[in-house]
């Protein structure tokens, strides 16, 4: 795996919009993540040909999408790639994408939910990718950004050193939802809940891969593609899950975790994060644990796979 070179001050980013046109919807929450992108790190932000596009358009135009993504890859002043924000038609732009303009290119390339999809193709390209902040969600935080977020940001992406040891978000964090439609609330700070720690359901001693992983329900999408890791890339690999802000049920996590048992994804892992869940009141949080201990100890026998839950990454703030 490639890795890309860090951010240095002054370096520009390109903002893409690969599958929601939310940029062009909330024009204003748009522009507060791109200042505070540029305020906070000292770069240049820039937006990709088709990044200010209305949903409508986009949805037309996937291939136009991949190409926007393609061209980031190839400007050589472009440093890093983030998402705007997600969407949920990001595999549509998989059959126009060139991987070898991706491997030849290495850059930053930043997003998530469904961002999963272009991760993956980054994957299969060969480049390694960071699960992070979008623009209009984690970079246009009310009232400015996280502390959390911006010395995660800082730690992966201005740095050529080991990440080192993630630590747990200690300020608080945040399930409440202020409107967009609205930009007022803009410079708001949300309300934030105390800090609830990681839980470490299982698994004993030090477990070491790569990381790999996703927004569960995206994940489940890309089975069968061609983009779906062969088995020996999950071989001893630390799978991160987080779900979206759909808040899909117990349930269904415990239909999809059996989809990735039964295509030997489960047993060749290392070890499973998952994110804290997004929507969800914090007592309803122990029913994906326990989804998660039915599929991976009383149906698949996993006793000695580590699980750590509540993790501080995805679609929960910050």
């Amino acid at each position: 795996m490639i890795k890309p070179p860090k951010l240095q001050p002054g370096d520009t980013v390109a903002t893409i919009s690969l599958s929601s046109g939310g940029a062009h919807s909330f024009p204003h929450r748009y522009l507060a993540g791109k200042q505070q992108l540029q305020e906070t790190f000292d770069l240049r932000v820039v937006e990709s040909r088709y990044a200010l596009r209305e949903n409508d358009w986009l949805a037309r135009n996937p291939q136009a999408r991949a190409e926007d993504l393609m061209e980031a890859f190839a400007n050589p002043k472009i440093s890093a790639i983030v998402s705007t924000i997600g969407g949920e038609d990001s595999l549509r732009i998989l059959p126009y994408l060139d991987l070898d303009v991706i491997r030849a290119n290495p850059k930053i390339f930043m997003g998530y939910s469904d961002t999963t999809v272009s991760h993956f193709a980054c994957f299969k390209a060969g480049l390694v990718s960071f699960y992070g902040p979008a623009i209009m969600a984690g970079f246009a935080e009310n009232g400015g950004i996280f502390p959390y977020t911006e010395a995660s940001v800082r730690r992966a992406l201005f740095s050529s050193e080991p990440i080192g040891r993630v630590l747990p978000n200690t300020d608080g964090w945040t399930n409440e939802s202020l409107d967009w439609n609205q930009p007022e609330l803009q410079s708001q700070h949300r309300t934030l809940e105390p800090s609830t720690p990681w839980r470490w359901l299982q698994g004993t001693g030090i477990k070491r891969g790569p990381l790999i992983g996703g927004c569960l329900e995206i994940l489940d999408w890309l089975r069968g593609t061609e983009f779906w890791p062969d088995k020996a890339a999950w071989h001893n690999a630390m799978l991160f899950l987080e779900t979206s802000e759909e808040a899909p049920s117990p349930l269904y996590v415990t239909r999809v975790l059996r989809c990735f048992a039964a295509v030997g994804m489960l047993e060749q892992v290392g070890g499973i994060m998952f994110g804290r869940p997004a929507n969800v009141a914090p007592p309803e949080h122990l029913a994906y644990d326990e989804a998660l201990r039915h599929v991976v100890v009383d149906e698949h026998g996993l006793t000695n796979l580590p699980i750590v839950t509540n993790v501080d990454f995805g679609h929960t703030d910050p």
